[in-house]
């Protein structure tokens, strides 16, 4: 191989890597924001269930505390 052809050789693969850094960072890019996006979404749901949950059991102790739940005769 010529000298000139094996600078060309190298010259292109440093633009294909270069290329590919290019194509990893934007995917990287794109799975961060995903990632972002279903860290708050987690988040929302979190805070969701812990206040259905404190309602609830506000619920049960106010239903608890007016009358005791008497069982069926069948049990």
């Amino acid at each position: 191989m010529t000298e000139k052809s094996e600078l060309d050789r190298l010259k292109q693969q440093i633009d294909d890597l270069q290329s590919q850094l290019a194509f990893q960072e934007d995917t990287l890019q794109l799975l961060n924001d995903i990632v972002t996006r279903q860290q708050r979404q987690i988040e929302n749901l979190h805070e969701q269930y812990h206040g259905q949950k404190n309602q609830l059991d506000a619920l049960s102790h106010e239903i608890s505390s007016d009358s005791p739940i008497e069982r069926p005769p069948h049990y």
